[in-house]
């Protein structure tokens, strides 16, 4: 019983461990976005003056755009404290495969960002101001603008990172291919509600997002079927030398 609890114990200190080191991570990224804000709202403006209401917008602007940065940032750091924390659990070969996994991570996530506000931003932003463009004035504050960026460019930066969450879960065994393919209408579902969600009312713009998101999730089962394949042959090879 003694024993369970001081285990118990030293799982609780890792994690605090792994959980500090993630959030010192955040904050370093968090100061060195906020010190280069005016270049990064430069690339996304240019020339272009945007409206504040009040000294509090210019603020907001540093915040968000520095928060964005440290975001990007902390995967990776984040990705390799969890690895970390579960490492003493997995096999030899498995702490190989799941270590390769936190670069795709950061790559997938800088991939959504990319794919949100080169394809689904310009698109949606033509689509509303083409609907006011007789009857109203269209001045962007800078508060409004950057929060209508961050909804149009983060939610795909976390749905892009679904194929590596999925082999990772599926090399430790919490997930295998049989699952994802069984919850597959579900999965389409939700899909399919948050591309009309985040996407104009027309169907070409739901189509545009919602292809990707089904095309990740195919992409994902695969994978997944891949490393399960793979782990259960090195399952199966090991029980072999053991006889």
């Amino acid at each position: 019983m003694e024993d369970k609890e001081l285990q118990l114990v030293d799982h609780l200190e890792e994690l605090r461990k792994r959980i500090i080191i993630s959030a010192l991570a955040f904050v370093v990224f968090f100061i060195v976005g906020f010190i280069y804000v005016g270049d990064i709202y430069k690339w996304f403006v240019g020339d272009t003056k945007l409206l504040v209401l009040g000294p509090s917008d210019i603020m907001w602007i540093y915040f968000m755009l520095a928060g964005v940065v440290a975001i990007a940032g902390t995967i990776p750091v984040l990705a390799l404290q969890i690895w970390l924390f579960v490492k003493p659990a997995l096999k030899p070969l498995e702490r190989k495969i799941t270590l390769s996994y936190i670069p795709a991570l950061f790559l997938l996530f800088i991939g959504g960002l990319a794919f949100g506000y080169f394809a689904i931003f310009p698109m949606v932003l033509k689509f509303l101001i083409s609907m006011g463009q007789d009857m109203f004035v269209t001045n962007f504050t800078a508060e409004r603008y950057f929060n209508f960026i961050m909804n149009m460019t983060l939610p795909f930066g976390v749905l892009f990172e679904l194929p590596v969450v999925v082999m990772f879960l599926t090399s430790i065994g919490i997930i295998n291919p049989f699952v994802l393919a069984r919850v597959r209408k579900y999965a389409y579902f939700v899909l399919v509600l948050i591309a009309v969600v985040i996407t104009p009312p027309d169907f070409m713009s739901d189509f545009v997002v919602t292809m990707p998101l089904l095309l990740l999730y195919e992409i994902s089962i695969n994978l997944s079927k891949f490393v399960y394949r793979k782990k259960l042959k090195k399952e199966q090879e090991n029980e072999l030398v053991e006889v």
